[in-house]
């Protein structure tokens, strides 16, 4: 029987080790959401895809799909929908390679205040929607660079629901701010969450193989 989009997600994320690497088995992770990321409009980066380096230079969008209810369907769904924010990291967990990650996770990218436009927009209900980017990121972007020979990486996505109501930001002077490749080493997504009390809603991935030496 095959799986419902939600469990496949669970089970890509197991298969690929990125459940426990990234997120803890311990954390019972259910995914609410589903998302892609999508480079410059026609790339589209979704669990397991393998993509080109030079296809994600840019920084990319992101693509909500609705699935089922979550915490801002819940009550007056309409108003919930447009109160609700997002938080997205992208991490590299297997930084210099896999089989060597002392520098996991490497952070590429973190951004607060993402919003899904709401339904009324979207006749169908059930069309992809990019989110809406409200701020600039907090870890500006960074596209994958695998080293020469440091075989295939996974390019990790994890969004986290914001408090609701709250005005979410990350305070000045965090190490999410820190840009520098250095600052960007030995960095811990679902620890960042926790920190914050944002709630872990989706997760997604790609991947990237490095050139030949």
């Amino acid at each position: 029987m095959a799986l419902d989009p939600l469990s496949a997600v669970v089970t890509a994320l197991k298969r690929e080790s990125i459940i426990p690497d990234v997120i803890p088995e311990t954390a019972g992770f259910a995914p609410t959401v589903l998302f892609s990321i999508i480079y410059r409009g026609v790339t589209e980066a979704v669990l397991s895809t393998e993509v080109l380096r030079e296809d994600t230079l840019e920084e990319p969008d992101i693509n909500f799909t609705p699935m089922v209810a979550s915490d801002e369907s819940a009550g007056d769904s309409t108003s919930k929908r447009g109160e609700t924010s997002y938080t997205l990291v992208m991490t590299d967990p297997d930084a210099p390679s896999r089989a060597d990650p002392k520098y996991r996770q490497f952070r590429h990218w973190v951004i607060t205040g993402l919003k899904s436009p709401p339904t009324s927009q979207n006749p169908s209900g059930t069309a992809s929607l990019t989110a809406l980017k409200t701020r600039a990121s907090t870890t500006p972007y960074r596209p994958p660079g695998p080293p020469p020979g440091s075989g295939p990486h996974r390019y990790c996505f994890l969004l986290f629901q914001e408090p609701i109501g709250d005005s979410f930001s990350i305070p000045e002077g965090a190490k999410e701010y820190g840009a520098a490749l250095e600052e960007r080493r030995s960095w811990n997504a679902f620890e960042f969450g926790n920190q914050y009390g944002l709630k872990l809603v989706g997760a997604n991935y790609f991947i990237v193989k490095s050139a030949d030496i």
